[in-house]
């Protein structure tokens, strides 16, 4: 029942709008919100941990979840405003990092710190409106398991890192990563592959 509503509200453009001024204010959601309706909607798996200082701009327009025994730890960012952030179990996201959806990050992952994930990009093709005025794209990450993502390093919409894959400090990801290869580079590059036979 709750798909067929939101389905209704996103092809009426009125009532999206509307629904959209109620929930989010200024780019974030309202407070009544963080208050009253988040710690119902989302539930953190067991041993999950969030610490003091993260940054939750997260509302009911998108999911959001993080699995058990995984952490953000401080000072992380995470936005559920153009798609869902899904963090899988056993997973560690560093100090400083920014996680914007849509995104989807398996389990036993190590992301080490101010590392961002930006599922949403702004069009600039055309000249005659402001950049802020012209629509927004967006493509899911998705960060299968089994990864580390060293700090620093900047993963763009829509790309796609095979299991057991590992992004060198500092690197700027913006095509898929292969499963159980070693990244690394501006733009990143295949340095190494790993052997799983």
């Amino acid at each position: 029942m709750l798909d067929t509503l939101k389905a209704k509200i996103i092809a009426s453009p009125v009532w999206k709008d509307r629904i959209h001024r109620l929930l989010i204010g200024r780019g974030r959601p309202r407070r009544w919100v963080k208050l009253l309706i988040n710690p119902w909607l989302f539930r953190h798996g067991k041993g999950a941990l969030v610490r003091n200082g993260c940054i939750l701009n997260v509302s009911p327009i998108n999911n959001f979840r993080i699995g058990n025994n995984s952490s953000l730890e401080e000072s992380c960012v995470v936005d559920n405003g153009v798609g869902d952030v899904l963090i899988g179990d056993n997973t560690m996201v560093g100090m400083r990092n920014t996680l914007i959806g849509p995104l989807r990050i398996g389990n036993h992952v190590i992301i080490a710190q101010n590392v961002v994930f930006s599922g949403l990009n702004h069009s600039y093709e055309d000249a005659s409106v402001p950049i802020c005025k012209q629509r927004i794209n967006k493509k899911q990450i998705v960060v299968e398991d089994d990864c580390w993502i060293g700090a620093n390093c900047v993963i763009t919409a829509g790309v796609h890192i095979g299991t057991h894959a590992v992004v060198g400090a500092g690197s700027i990801v913006t095509k898929n990563v292969a499963p159980y290869t070693v990244v690394a580079g501006c733009p990143a590059r295949i340095i190494k592959t790993i052997d799983h036979t």
